[in-house]
């Protein structure tokens, strides 16, 4: 006995059948030529690979144990092309082995869908209900969802006798390879459909329109996603429904801006009002609100409102309401108006106004204060 084939795969000669496949695997992976192409390499490769045939193979390895050559059965010759090498173990090695191989079902996990609407800013504070007009697939009635015509069934596929692959026999510097791929006719089904359903085609589905109830939740704005679970495509043949996320638009609001959970506003108050203070109602998202000015009040500051903003997405309590105020100056004046701001203007000596006593706390435009206001928040 001229090579000892335990020694080459590392195992003793009582070794167990995975253990001498495991031990060939982990050769394998090291000595492929992918991986070293170098020749002595390749030669070790081959000599494993001859041992793994030989002690993998009963009746070849008992042949080896009493002293026999166990290449010379006709069932096989030396090298890579024997009867009892499996081409798979060497796949094995390198892509993990274990995958199940057959026949896929026609059953798989429908699409998710996507659908956009557009809320009011009052249904993105408080949260409401839409009912949603959906154009999804759904399981086919008249045949199941199995595709088939009604009476009819599915029938084994004549190319690969139910397989759902193909087998070819290659020959390559490995030797004889046999690789697989799937059935060209029945697609790896392993089945075929020679009646198709009338109203599915086959596919064990239809299309359909449905209305669906989508709870909106308080808090939400633009872009925020509601995933309702199985509301999606229903998968071919039977195969289970994917979700359906419905994704939020907020209105523009013609007085309120929004900013987080905070809401924003712009208030125009007379000259006169801002100067004196007063009171105000203001037509919140909850309902007429009353807000106090306080006297001698300046254009660009603002007032906060608690608790009057958007709701906090899934978290308890509300953001704040700020009211910008903007004082108005009047443009245009009657003679009796313009004598008492005169009269005005002279008791406290602002007749004229000196260079440099401007103060920049107020300089700037309307937009800017604001700007520095919203910035402040």
């Amino acid at each position: 006995m001229s090579t000892d084939y335990y020694a080459l795969l590392g195992v003793p000669r009582d070794a167990a059948p995975e253990d001498i496949k495991k031990a060939y695997r982990r050769l394998a992976r090291e000595l492929h030529p992918d991986v070293n192409p170098d020749p002595e390499h390749q030669e070790r490769f081959k000599l494993v690979t001859a041992a793994y045939e030989v002690l993998s193979d009963p009746e070849k390895r008992q042949m080896y144990d009493l002293g026999g050559d166990p290449f010379s059965s006709a069932r096989g010759g030396a090298g890579f092309g024997g009867a009892g090498f499996d081409f798979g173990d060497i796949m094995d090695a390198f892509f993990g082995g274990g995958a199940q191989r057959g026949p896929r079902t026609r059953a798989r996990r429908g699409q998710d869908a996507l659908i956009r609407i557009q809320i009011d800013l009052s249904d993105a504070v408080f949260g409401s209900t839409r009912d949603l007009t959906v154009d999804t697939a759904v399981r086919c009635d008249a045949c199941d969802a199995a595709g088939t015509a009604p009476g009819s069934s599915t029938e084994t596929c004549v190319m690969c006798k139910g397989r759902g692959e193909i087998q070819q026999v290659q020959r390559s510097f490995l030797g004889q390879v046999m690789t697989a791929r799937p059935c060209p006719q029945c697609q790896g089904f392993g089945t075929t459909i020679p009646h198709p359903c009338p109203e599915c085609s086959g596919d064990g589905r239809v299309r359909t329109r449905r209305t669906l109830t989508v709870q909106i939740p308080p808090g939400v704005d633009t872009g925020t996603r509601i995933q309702l679970s199985g509301e999606g495509e229903v998968g071919p043949n039977g195969g289970p429904a994917g979700d359906l996320f419905v994704e939020i638009v907020v209105a523009q609001h013609a007085l309120f801006e929004r900013r987080g959970d905070e809401l924003h506003c712009v208030v125009t108050v007379p000259m006169t009002a801002a100067s004196l203070g007063t009171s105000m109602t203001l037509d919140t998202l909850d309902g007429p609100t009353e807000i106090d000015i306080r006297p001698g009040t300046q254009g660009g500051e603002s007032l906060t409102v608690r608790g009057k903003g958007a709701a906090r997405l899934r978290s308890a309590g509300r953001g704040d309401l700020y009211v910008h105020l903007r004082v108005q100056t009047p443009t245009s004046l009657d003679a009796e108006q313009e004598e008492l701001l005169r009269r005005l203007a002279a008791l406290r000596d602002e007749s004229t106004v000196q260079v440099g006593t401007a103060s920049a706390e107020h300089t700037g435009g309307l937009f800017s204060r604001l700007k520095d206001a919203f910035s402040a928040k």
